[in-house]
């Protein structure tokens, strides 16, 4: 993660539970620890709208779809606190997911055409709308839908969907071009050109195993690999802690496609011309110069462009200034590429014959140029708000993110635990055993989904979520560390509890969504 500047916080100068002014866990959910947090002193609509969305989340066991549908009608028949929907079943595990966004990886490489993609659409999702906490993908799907295809270096390699399409534009062009060069093949002709497709994307994944071997001999975890639209992407978990393993780290997959196109070079020498073979190595080798040169290109989101932010990280001394740079140089790039490609076309400076303006030629050039400039622009731009979100990750503190709490017995009736929880302070409320040690955590959600009628006649212990081990954070998680903790158990709520074992408080995953959004919003 790339160094910040010291983390901003809205807590107040106590941190510790009870620390915030007196205020009603029922009437007022989702006001942080410290009471001048995320989700503090909203008004009803927006409690509303916080309880709705809390709601929709609770999607783990058995019914959950009709919890669900109780839940929000209840949410949307008044304001927080006094909902009239039916109780909801006791003890089932939230599954709910904090933000919306990334994970965390950003990827490095940029093989092929399409170069680096900043992410893909998950990682731009993540760093649009928030750290949603997602699981690991499934062993036979990546998301999206991508096909497991192997595990190189135990990095999961994914072939998207998109690859299909472009492998039978891939397939229909080439085989035009060998249809003129080699005639007697006939049909056959499409074959060999199939074949020339995959064998082109697997130089595209040695261009993205060579980041993934640079990665992982930097000790920086590779998430996976996905062959995909116009390349691949390699999706490297953590950002390099100094400027010259991010230029190593960029340079060498522009490299080993430098490397393919001599070995192809060298083995189009040793056949004879106008053969199957020699047409194949040839192709191979100056599709992979392309793969080379293009990576090249000093802008985000390609090679060159991470290349060029090494240098100015090294120069400035600031990550964030490399990324800046690289970036708008990118998005020139893409400009530069959506006006200048269809003209070197038409002119026959690509090696083509002159071409006239106008007719299909000239709009398929436009097309693919306008795809292309897109991904860069796209990939651009979703750089500078990774290099963003990093910036801002260590204002995420659990401390102060953290809600007080006070611990009731399971068979404490709700009405009663909130009567506490008001007299303290207090924001959330944990079951404990007889012994004082917590055994679960009571769903704000669940709260407010109990009218007021009923709530002396149902106990904590009906609303609440049973404690597992990856629900216990500790209070001095920050940032990117804090993240992944919760990623790693997905739940509405977390117990925060101190080094030595001491209730801290609650964590809701509501309110790192906010403090996640809230830190994305301010200016670098």
């Amino acid at each position: 993660m790339a160094e910040g500047p010291a983390p901003g916080t809205d807590a107040t100068t106590d941190e510790r539970p009870g620390s915030a002014p007196a205020t009603s866990l029922d009437k007022a959910p989702g006001a942080a620890h410290g009471g001048d947090g995320p989700g503090a002193e909203r008004d009803p609509a927006e409690r509303g709208a916080a309880v709705r969305d809390a709601q929709e989340r609770q999607t783990a066991g058995p019914g959950a779809a009709e919890r669900q549908g109780a839940e929000r009608q209840g949410a949307e028949r008044g304001s927080t606190g006094q909902q009239g929907a039916e109780r909801p079943s006791s003890g089932q595990p939230g599954s709910a997911q904090p933000g919306s966004a990334q994970r965390d990886s950003e990827p490095v490489s940029g093989g092929g055409a399409g170069g680096e993609d900043a992410g893909g659409a998950h990682e731009r999702a993540r760093a649009e709308h928030g750290p949603r906490m997602t699981g690991p993908p499934k062993a036979q799907k990546g998301p999206g839908g991508g096909l497991l295809m192997g595990r190189p270096f135990g990095v999961p390699v994914y072939v998207a969907p998109s690859w299909f399409l472009v492998a039978a534009l891939i397939t229909w062009v080439f085989g035009g071009q060998l249809d003129r060069v080699l005639p007697e093949l006939g049909g056959a002709r499409y074959l060999v050109s199939l074949f020339f497709a995959v064998a082109f994307y697997a130089s595209v994944l040695v261009h993205e195993l060579a980041h993934t071997v640079a990665a992982l001999r930097f000790k920086l975890p590779v998430r996976r690999i996905q062959l995909q639209f116009f390349g691949g992407v390699s999706e490297i978990e953590k950002e390099s802690e100094t400027p010259g393993r991010e230029f190593v780290l960029a340079f060498v997959g522009p490299l080993l496609s430098l490397v393919l196109a001599g070995v192809f070079y060298a083995g189009m020498r040793a056949v004879e011309p106008g053969t199957v073979p020699g047409v194949l190595l040839a192709g191979l080798m100056i599709s992979n110069l392309i793969v080379a040169v293009f990576n090249l290109l000093p802008g985000l989101p390609l090679d060159g462009g991470r290349m060029l932010r090494a240098v100015v990280w090294k120069i400035t001394g600031k990550p964030m200034s490399g990324t800046i740079a690289a970036a708008w140089v990118g998005r020139a790039l893409a400009v530069s590429v959506l006006i200048g490609l269809p003209l070197l076309n038409q002119s026959g400076a690509l090696g083509g014959d002159p071409q006239e303006i106008g007719g299909m030629d000239t709009v398929t050039d436009a097309l693919l140029a306008a795809i292309l400039a897109a991904i860069i622009w796209t990939g651009a731009g979703n750089s500078l708000r990774m290099a963003r979100l990093r910036e801002h990750l260590p204002e995420l503190r659990a401390r102060t993110l953290t809600r007080r709490a006070v611990p009731v017995e399971s068979g404490t009736p709700l009405s009663e635990a909130l009567r506490r929880a008001n007299d303290a302070g207090a924001r959330a409320l944990v079951v404990v055993d007889p012994d004082g040690d917590p055994t679960a955590v009571v769903r704000e959600a669940a709260i407010v989904s109990v009218p007021q009628h009923r709530r002396p006649w149902v106990t904590v212990s009906g609303l609440a979520q049973d404690l597992t081990e990856g629900m216990r954070v500790s209070a001095e998680l920050s940032g990117e560390e804090l993240l992944d903790t919760l990623r790693a158990t997905p739940a509405t709520e977390y117990l925060v509890v101190e080094d030595s074992g001491e209730i801290y408080g609650v964590l809701s995953a509501a309110d790192v969504e906010r403090a996640f959004v809230k830190a994305m919003a301010r200016p670098s």
